[in-house]
């Protein structure tokens, strides 16, 4: 049964069509969304919706979150990605900073959104200590979707004495994420694709800037259990996952709606019946639609299998329920880009045109399905699991933390 504040959240989206087609064809040539429809979803929570209830959000489950992108997805998937990333980064921002900072954070400026992560740039990044307690970055940050919207960034960099990194109880070299207000970094135009064309994952570049000293304990990448929601308890690299695969099953959604359309309306040529009278287009469609509604509901099974677990009381995840979730993952992602790939190849040349909607759900489909966390290669690794060997940390349960390939 949906809850209520999900489900008015999903009846905005269909409120918000017509401006969320708008916007994304304003996104194609401007590489980034319009100020115009960024400030109504600012306004109507869509960056929100992920927080805990305390902080102004709807506590949305992993399934909800998957749901609302998806929704979002299948009208236009820039649109998508920009809210995937703006709420997933405030979601897991508040898991990682102390309450009543995260109050005066969240509740003081209810139009909060925030970014980062991202790769590294070709310079080295550093921080330093300052005698203020404050810390100075230096570090570009490549493929930060959403910077544009952003009142902060997490901005990943050593800290250093000198020449030498600082190192931490451990004796390993500290690295964070540290948290910038917008006047302390800017915004190198670097994206210029195809998929995921208005997304606006440009570089964010800083040179000295400055993360005041109340910000430098805030901590992007934990899994705290001071909320109840399981969320807040699963593992970095799942939580990047869903969301991705959440996106891209919305790209999916849309085309096989796009799909149905033409085939209902277009006369191949030589042809005195619509597409949809053609043996193939109906094959297609229906084995399109079994792809996507399998690949759908594993990954919902498989995401609601770890909130229960976490529900009983679990710290973290299990091996077993954390390889499951991740392999729906990048199932669900991979699929997608299938179900797309198949339906633009029936659709003929109609789905070629640069005014069909197929045309930009297949480059998003491809965009959705290089992303790291949903990415082909993730298959030899759980793979690798399935036929014994050991895993590496981020697939072994817990709080399993991702490994450089």
């Amino acid at each position: 049964m949906l809850r209520d504040v999900h489900k008015q959240r999903l009846d905005k989206i269909e409120l918000m069509r017509e401006d969320i087609l708008k916007a994304g064809e304003e996104a194609q040539e401007m590489k980034r969304l319009p100020d115009w429809i960024v400030s109504d979803l600012v306004d109507e929570g869509f960056f929100r919706f992920a927080l805990p209830t305390e902080m102004g959000g709807d506590n949305a489950s992993s399934m909800e979150t998957i749901e609302v992108l998806e929704h979002l997805g299948a009208i236009d998937a820039s649109v998508s990605w920009n809210v995937m990333l703006g709420s997933e980064i405030n979601a897991m921002a508040v898991g990682g900073m102390d309450p009543e900072l995260a109050k005066k954070i969240y509740l003081e400026n209810p139009r909060v959104v925030m970014c980062g992560g991202g790769g590294p740039g070709t310079k080295p990044p550093r921080a330093e200590r300052q005698k203020d307690g404050s810390v100075k970055v230096w570090g570009q940050n490549t493929f930060i979707s959403g910077c544009h919207n952003a009142t902060y960034c997490f901005i990943g960099a050593p800290l250093m004495k000198g020449d030498e990194p600082e190192l931490g109880e451990d004796g390993m070299p500290i690295f964070k994420m540290w948290f910038l207000p917008r006047d302390q970094w800017e915004i190198v135009r670097t994206w210029d694709v195809a998929g995921m064309r208005g997304s606006g994952s440009d570089d964010v570049k800083t040179e000295g800037g400055i993360c005041p000293a109340e910000y430098t304990g805030i901590d992007l990448f934990v899994t705290p259990a001071q909320y109840e929601n399981p969320v807040y308890r699963m593992p970095v690299p799942l939580r990047l996952a869903y969301n991705k695969s959440a996106v891209a099953l919305g790209v999916a959604k849309g085309a096989l709606e796009a799909f149905s359309d033409i085939a209902q309306n277009k006369i191949p040529m030589l042809a005195s019946k619509s597409l949809a009278h053609r043996p193939i287009a109906q094959f297609r469609m229906g084995e399109a639609e079994a792809m996507y509604r399998s690949c759908r509901s594993w990954l919902m099974e498989t995401m609601e299998v770890v909130e229960d677990e976490l529900r009983e009381g679990a710290d973290f995840p299990g091996a077993k329920t954390t390889q499951d979730a991740r392999l729906a993952c990048v199932h669900a992602s991979n699929e997608c880009m299938k179900v797309v790939d198949l339906l633009h190849n029936t659709a003929g040349t109609t789905g070629m045109r640069m005014y069909s909607p197929l045309e930009r759900k297949l480059r998003d489909a491809h965009a959705a399905a290089t992303h790291r966390w949903v990415a082909h290669p993730l298959y030899q690794d759980l793979g690798s699991i399935l036929l014994g060997n050991e895993p590496d940390p981020e697939f072994a349960g817990g709080n399993g933390a991702p490994t450089a390939k």
